[in-house]
């Protein structure tokens, strides 16, 4: 999946790459962005895409918690949180849910990896869950207390790493009871 700017920076001019839709050997996905007709769909094939639509967007919430495999829920739309200051994407494809956080909440927590060739944001599991409690309302308590338990027991973060980011969230006062029952 590759970028208008992408295409034009490895040679292939903007008639190329028409030529190339025509003859079937591309498929334009929507505006600026490309995939070879054959290429194979694989689980991240939607992040990658919500993320070269969205470059500074970062997977969050239900997509992160899927991703990092700590739930057998797969959420029908793609989680991404973006600054409060960013434009709100205007897409379609895929269905995506956007929040917006702001600063410590916006940049903590961040991991970078490499999804079929792109790199993507994706916030941490400590992350995850303590932003799953910031929106509780929103995704559900009982999805919040489930990514808790299940990430401890499988020793995915410390109690000190929740407890950091959630300090840096405005989100301890949320997070203490519910972290006391779990390791308690």
């Amino acid at each position: 999946m590759l970028t208008s700017s992408e295409l034009e920076a490895r040679g292939y001019s903007r008639t190329v790459i028409s030529k190339a839709i025509k003859s079937g050997h591309i498929e334009r996905l929507s505006r600026g962005l490309y995939t070879a007709a054959n290429a194979p769909i694989s689980e991240h094939t939607s992040l990658v895409r919500v993320i070269k639509q969205t470059p500074s967007a970062r997977i969050c919430l239900l997509s992160a918690l899927k991703f990092h495999d700590l739930t057998s829920q797969n959420p029908h739309e793609i989680w991404i949180a973006i600054d409060r200051k960013a434009r709100k994407p205007a897409y379609a494809i895929p269905p995506t849910q956007v929040v917006r956080f702001s600063g410590q909440a916006f940049n903590t927590g961040v991991e970078t990896h490499t999804l079929e060739g792109t790199e993507v944001a994706i916030y941490s599991v400590a992350k995850t869950v303590v932003d799953l409690f910031r929106y509780r309302n929103t995704v559900g308590i009982d999805v919040a207390i489930e990514a808790l338990k299940e990430g401890w027991r499988e020793r995915r973060f410390t109690i000190a790493e929740v407890n950091k980011i959630a300090k840096r969230c405005n989100a301890a006062s949320i997070l203490s009871p519910y972290l006391e029952t779990v390791v308690g």
